[in-house]
């Protein structure tokens, strides 16, 4: 027993199972639009279920195909499969096992959901492998936590509307602007083993301005999102102060200073995702 829950707390480890926290508002926001309040525990389990282990499913994916590079990569060779205190097979008993839990959640939410279980599955597992053929990487990335909203919305209703694309859209802007800031401490590292990033491609200056844009533009997306949700000043108050966070978060990294891209990317972002739903359940409520 104490060498499961060893393994176990390997696993979390590995698939940095409290960065749900950058999914899961999103989701959560979906489903507040799409049910117009609280739809109730059974929508609710279900999709904390299968947004906690669909993102576990890709993250695993991501340390099984990157496997030979985050070996050589000084940067991860602390990573659990990579020190070999998990080995491969356990990590792939841990993917298999996320995706019947996926699936089944899905089931348990609607038919559509299930239906979509495997496009979702699929799509998730895929980015690992974008990184050898595109720079654009970091915005497939995007468009996988971009599901997020779109799953709280079908979880609810299979009719789709222009809140949810307007929010795919800006939840997909604000993954590749922080994945592109994340991606600088590899840019020597990825040009010399051949993988694509942005600022491997275009240099570090380059890509901080790029990443400062699509945050630029996941603001405006998030405004307009609330707008078609028919939200109200509370919100648009509250993603206002969102996209001022996201730009700030820009000013604390520099070409020639790295040194503080974890706050950046971790406690910024996740503070955004939160502070964002907070906004939507508070303006609903006083609406």
């Amino acid at each position: 027993m104490r060498r499961i829950w060893a393994i176990a707390m390997l696993l979390s480890r590995m698939v940095k199972i409290e960065h749900s926290i950058f999914a899961l508002p999103f989701a959560y926001l979906g489903m507040l639009w799409a049910e117009g309040g609280w739809p109730g525990f059974r929508v609710f389990g279900f999709l904390t279920l299968a947004m906690v282990a669909v993102r576990s499913f890709a993250m695993a994916m991501n340390r099984v195909l990157d496997l030979r590079f985050d070996a050589i990569n000084p940067r991860t060779k602390d990573r659990p499969l990579v020190t070999g205190d998990l080995t491969v097979a356990q990590t792939l008993v841990f993917i298999t096992l996320c995706a019947i839990v996926f699936t089944v959640a899905c089931w348990g939410m609607n038919t559509l959901c299930l239906i979509l279980a495997p496009v979702a599955l699929l799509w998730s597992a895929l980015y690992s492998l974008t990184k050898r053929v595109t720079h654009l990487c970091h915005f497939f990335l995007g468009s996988v936590l971009g599901l997020a909203p779109l799953a709280g919305w079908f979880a609810v209703t299979p009719h789709l509307a222009l809140a949810p694309i307007l929010l795919v859209l800006g939840v997909t802007l604000w993954v590749a602007g922080f994945d592109i800031l994340y991606a600088c401490q590899d840019e020597a590292f990825d040009r010399k083993v051949g993988l694509h990033s942005l600022p491997a491609r275009l240099g570090v200056p380059t890509a901080l301005a790029l990443s400062t844009f699509a945050h630029a533009m996941a603001g405006i997306f998030f405004l307009l999102a609330g707008w078609a949700a028919g939200a109200g000043c509370i919100f648009a108050g509250v993603a206002s102060v969102a996209a001022v966070v996201l730009l700030w978060e820009h000013r604390l990294i520099s070409p020639a200073d790295m040194s503080r891209v974890n706050f950046a990317f971790f406690t910024m972002n996740g503070f955004v995702a939160v502070f964002v739903f907070v906004g939507a359940v508070v303006d609903r409520l006083l609406a």
